[in-house]
C-alpha cells in the first residue's frame, strides 16, 4: 500500500494525506501453550537443555510469556495454525534441533503379541490366492437361505435347520447347512447372463441346531462350522492357444481339491478315501483324516440340478475348514530324499457294481502289493449310455516305483495282472 501511494504521488500528482489505518475490529490472539521441560525430554528422548530450547523458540517467533522451574508459558503467533498444543511445540523444537542429533537407545522395550499358529486368516488368504491363480473367482452368498431346501434331505436333516423367528420372506427363513445351494444359485445367475464357464470358490460358515434343550446357555443348542466350497462348470480356459478348451470333469475338481490338501500338508497315505454317500452328489468321494470327514467332492446330482434348472454338469468340492485348520496346525512337514528311480503310471478302466466303493478297491490294491505301489487314484467315473443300469465305470491310475531299481515291463505287467485278477475275484469287475 505504501508503494502504491508513492506511485500515485509521483505519477498522478496525488497527496498522501494520512498514515495507513488498520481496520481490524477483532485481532486474532496468540495461542497460549504451556510446555514443561519434563515432557520435552520425555518425548524427544534427550535432555536438550533449557537455554537451547529457549533459543529455538525465539528463532521460531514464539514468545515466552512466563518462565518457571518446571516449564514455559508461550504465546504462539496466530499464523502458526499447526502449533496449538504442547506436542506441536515439542515437534517444532525437535525439528530445529535435528532428528539426527537424538541418540539411538541401546535397548528397545516392546510388548510381544502372540497369535494362533497357523494364523487362520493368513491360511485362508493363502488358499484364496492359490485358487485365484488357477482362474477361480470368489463368491459370497447369503447365509440366510430357504429352509425348504433341507425338507427332503437325510444328510442335512431339516430338524437341524436354524429357522428365523421373524423372517423377511420364505426365501430367507433359515440358516444354511451347506454352501452348495448358495453356489448353485450363483451358477444359475451367471448362466442366465450367458456366462457358462465357471470356476468359483467360497469361504463361509454353516449353521446347525443341536437336538438338546439348553436352558442355562441357549447358545449351546447351536453350532457353526466354517467350510470352503469349490464349483466348476462349463469349459475351462486352455493353458495355451494350441489347446482346446477342456470341459469340466470329475478329474478336474478332484485335482483342484487334492492340491489344496497337499498345500496344507495333508499326506494322502494318512487319509482314507471312500465313496461318498452324500445325496447331493450322484457320484463322489469322501476324504477322512483321523476319522473326521475333511472333504467331500463329486458330481452334483441331477435331481438337484433339475431343481435349479441347470442343464450342464456341475462339480463341487466341500471342505470342512475347521478340521483342515486344526489338522494343519499340528501337522509336521517331513522331508524325504528324492527317489533315484523313476515312477511308472498304469491306468485301468473297470466296470463294477454301483455298490463297490473306491476305498475298497484302493485298500485291496495295497493289500496285494505293498512294496512298489505308491498311489491309487480315481480320475473318472461314468454312468450312462453303454453302461448297464446297475454298473458304473471307474478309471483308475496306479503309480508304481521301486526305490532300489528301475522297474521293468515284465514286473509291471505282472503286478497289473495281479490287480485285475483280484478285482475280478473280489468285485466281479470287468475291463473296459
Amino acid at each position: 500500500m505504501k508503494r502504491t501511494a508513492l506511485l500515485i504521488k509521483e505519477l498522478a500528482g496525488g497527496t498522501v494525506s494520512s498514515e495507513i489505518t488498520d481496520v481490524y475490529p477483532e485481532p486474532a490472539e496468540d495461542f497460549k501453550v504451556r510446555v514443561s521441560y519434563k515432557n520435552i525430554n520425555r518425548l524427544t528422548g534427550k535432555d536438550i537443555g533449557e537455554d537451547t530450547i529457549k533459543k529455538i523458540l525465539i528463532s521460531l517467533e514464539i514468545k515466552i510469556d512466563n518462565e518457571d522451574a518446571s516449564g514455559l508459558d508461550l504465546l504462539v503467533p496466530p499464523y502458526r495454525v499447526d502449533v496449538t498444543r504442547e506436542a506441536d511445540v515439542i515437534e517444532e523444537i525437535l525439528r530445529i534441533y535435528g532428528y539426527n542429533n537424538i541418540d539411538t537407545p541401546e535397548q528397545i522395550k516392546a510388548s510381544l503379541q502372540y497369535s494362533e499358529q497357523p494364523e487362520k486368516n493368513q491360511l485362508r488368504n493363502l488358499i484364496a490366492g492359490m485358487l485365484a491363480a488357477q482362474g477361480f473367482n470368489e463368491i459370497w452368498s447369503n447365509s440366510l437361505t430357504k429352509a425348504s431346501y433341507y425338507d427332503d434331505l437325510e444328510n442335512y436333516n431339516s430338524e437341524q435347520t436354524v429357522r428365523l423367528l421373524n423372517p423377511l420372506s420364505n426365501d430367507l427363513n433359515g440358516m444354511r447347512q451347506t454352501l452348495m445351494f448358495g453356489g448353485l444359485e450363483c451358477i444359475v445367475y451367471n448362466i442366465n447372463r450367458q456366462n457358462r464357464d465357471l470356476k468359483l470358490f467360497e469361504f463361509g460358515n454353516c449353521y446347525f441346531k443341536r437336538n438338546i434343550h439348553a436352558k442355562d446357555d441357549p447358545a449351546s443348542g447351536y453350532r457353526e462350522e466354517e467350510h470352503l466350497s469349490l464349483f466348476i462348470s462349463g469349459n475351462s480356459e486352455p493353458e495355451s492357444w494350441l489347446e482346446k478348451p477342456k470341459e469340466a470333469s470329475f478329474y478336474q475338481i478332484k485335482t483342484f481339491a487334492e492340491n489344496i490338501l497337499k498345500r496344507l500338508g495333508f499326506v494322502h497315505d494318512n487319509m482314507k478315501v471312500n465313496d461318498s454317500d452324500n445325496e447331493l452328489f450322484s457320484d463322489g468321494l469322501t476324504y477322512l483324516s483321523d476319522n473326521r470327514v475333511i472333504l467331500e467332492l463329486g458330481i452334483v446330482s441331477e435331481t438337484l440340478l433339475k431343481q435349479f434348472e441347470i442343464e450342464t454338469p456341475v462339480f463341487c468340492a466341500d471342505f470342512n475348514w475347521e478340521y483342515l485348520h486344526a489338522g494343519q496346525k499340528t501337522r509336521e512337514v517331513v522331508f524325504e530324499k528324492l527317489p533315484k528311480f523313476p515312477a511308472v503310471r498304469r491306468d485301468l478302466a473297470l466296470l463294477i457294481d454301483k455298490d463297490v466303493k473306491f476305498g475298497d478297491i484302493r485298500d485291496l490294491a495295497f493289500k496285494i502289493e505293498r512294496n512298489i505301489l505308491r498311489e491309487v487314484g480315481l480320475f473318472d467315473v461314468y454312468e450312462g449310455k453303454g453302461i448297464p443300469e446297475d454298473k458304473k465305470s471307474y478309471a483308475l491310475s496306479f503309480i508304481l516305483r521301486d526305490d532300489k531299481r528301475t522297474l521293468k515291463d515284465k514286473h509291471i505287467e505282472k503286478t497289473m495282472t495281479k490287480f485285475v485278477n483280484a478285482f475280478k475275484r473280489e468285485f466281479d469287475a470287468g475291463l473296459r
